[in-house]
């Protein structure tokens, strides 16, 4: 194994009190990469002008592995790609895949570190250049809902593999993390926040709302026609007048219906919000990372504007700034507050705590290359990008070290948050399987209709506890519970067998359970 040493933009930026830890340095050497796994298959408006339809379209990923892991299961991280809602190279990116360059480095080091991760791709397509502003808004708010269906949809994915396919590349479901850049930062943002369809006909100022001609409103997302949020229901234009699609046309596929779209925590590279309005307490953790005069993605609030000349509005939107204070004014952030941290400081805390107003989670993170230096952690090749131009014009230094170093500080902000909101902890103990007698064991009643209450002695206090039933396929989980005593609800669960995982700093203890 190799020292991971953190390259630094700021001198003396170390992770010491995590020295060679799974989850936070690269503990393994190389990266196993399975390529092209379908997640799901939903409706794409991509060939719209050609098929006068929407049609059917893989969702694919690639999922990075440590190689040689023998760990029984690990996190999972799905990263999202920029691309403005666009194909490459038509969107006049860089970049805009889930094979560009700093996509592929973050999910190989996210690997060496010991999560899985899966580099993402979800469906595409807008109009920037509209000649009427409500249908340029109108296309940008379907394609972010689009987005959201799709990250939903994914999430589920992988909670199927471990009920039905045996979990093949051993993922913890209860740990999943949704991370993005660009446009990807819009879906990493929004899936956690939009969790309801109606969000959108409630957005501030009616911004997603669209004139009928007769003095009243539409929606300018249909539930019925583009599906609900989750993309667990079919949706079918039933011959809405003002849509451009037959009637008929399947806009929305139901995928995995059957599985939850819960996960733990949201990553934003240079990402935005439709509307703050969305954040509500309660709702998964937000860490973000965002170079405060970003001209595309406001760090604060903003109009989206498409780059040409003159610059067309598009629509208001909030930033990493306003979506970090609301997760800290609602206590969305706390776990991932420096007190739980235990003892971890660097340079590149320091830096974000100087610059982010005391908001936990945000990293406002300056290029060198000019004041819009909007993503200077990204990199491409010249010769062969024929979008490069472009490129250089927010990133006029570009260098692939330069992007590796501001990567650095990157991972060096976000790993420990991650570990510690995660409680990553305990899956890099020993693993130990501890004896009932050993910790006193008791759960009792058992069978139970209500409650089992689980106890055990003081010196081994639980951390978490995993409920899985007989096939292996996680049910729920309960983090957070610091104690030597627990009363578990059970009547929230169908009638049958299930095994009790409980969580330990030292180890794990098991015990089955009958519910009736």
């Amino acid at each position: 194994m190799r020292r991971f040493y953190i390259a630094a933009l700021f001198l003396g930026l170390t992770l010491t009190s995590f020295a060679q830890s799974r989850f936070l340095d690269p503990v393994f050497d190389n990266v196993t990469v399975t390529t092209n796994q379908i997640y799901g298959v939903n409706a794409t408006i991509l060939a719209f002008q050609l098929a006068g339809e929407a049609i059917p379209q893989p969702l694919i990923m690639d999922v990075y592995e440590p190689t040689g892991d023998t760990a029984a299961v690990r996190p999972l991280v799905i990263f999202w790609h920029t691309g403005n809602f666009l194909p490459y190279p038509q969107n006049g990116n860089i970049g805009g895949t889930i094979r560009d360059s700093a996509v592929v480095e973050v999910c190989k080091r996210l690997a060496r570190m010991g999560y899985v991760a899966a580099a993402a791709d979800y469906r595409l397509g807008w109009n920037p250049v509209a000649s009427s502003k409500d249908e340029r808004v109108l296309t940008l708010i379907n394609a972010a809902y689009r987005g959201v269906q799709d990250a939903n949809t994914c999430v589920r994915y992988w909670k199927k593999t471990v009920a039905e396919y045996g979990n093949p590349f051993r993922v913890d479901t209860s740990r999943i993390v949704h991370m993005g850049e660009g446009a990807g930062g819009y879906v990493g943002l929004n899936v956690g926040a939009l969790d309801s369809y109606f969000k959108i006909v409630t957005a501030s100022n009616g911004k997603f709302l669209l004139s009928d001609g007769q003095g009243g409103f539409v929606p300018m997302v249909l539930e019925p026609v583009n599906g609900d949020i989750e993309a667990k229901q079919y949706g079918i234009n039933p011959g809405i007048p003002f849509l451009p699609f037959p009637v008929g046309d399947t806009l929305c596929y139901a995928n995995h219906p059957n599985y939850s779209s819960k996960f733990r925590v949201g990553v934003n590279f240079g990402g935005a919000i439709g509307d703050t309005s969305w954040v509500d307490p309660g709702q998964p953790p937000v860490i973000s990372v965002h170079t405060p005069y970003d001209p595309f993605a406001p760090y604060k609030e903003g109009l989206v504007l498409v780059p040409i000349t003159p610059p067309l509005e598009v629509v208001e939107v909030q930033g990493s700034y306003l979506v970090s204070y609301l997760a800290n004014q609602y206590g969305n952030n706390a776990s991932i507050a420096p007190s739980n941290l235990n003892d971890f400081q660097s340079a590149v805390n320091d830096e974000a705590f100087s610059k982010n107003d005391g908001l936990e989670g945000l990293y406002p993170i300056y290029g060198t290359g000019g004041p819009y230096d909007s993503a200077p952690w990204q990199y491409w090749d010249p010769a062969t990008n024929v979008n490069s131009a472009t490129g250089f014009q927010t990133n006029p230094d570009m260098t692939r070290d330069k992007a590796l170093l501001y990567i650095d500080s990157i991972m060096a902000f976000v790993m420990p948050r991650l570990y510690a909101t995660m409680d990553l902890y305990e899956l890099t103990s020993t693993n130990e399987v501890l004896g009932g007698e050993q910790i006193h064991l008791v759960t009792y009643p058992n069978p139970a209709s209500e409650e089992v209450f689980i106890s055990v002695n003081k010196d081994y206090p639980i951390r978490n506890i995993g409920v899985y039933d007989l096939k292996g396929a996680q049910v729920d989980f309960i983090s957070g519970i610091n104690s030597n005593y627990y009363y578990l609800k059970v009547n929230r669960y169908l009638s049958g067998q299930y095994v009790l995982q409980l969580q330990f700093d030292k180890g794990i203890a098991a015990r089955q359970i009958v519910v009736k």
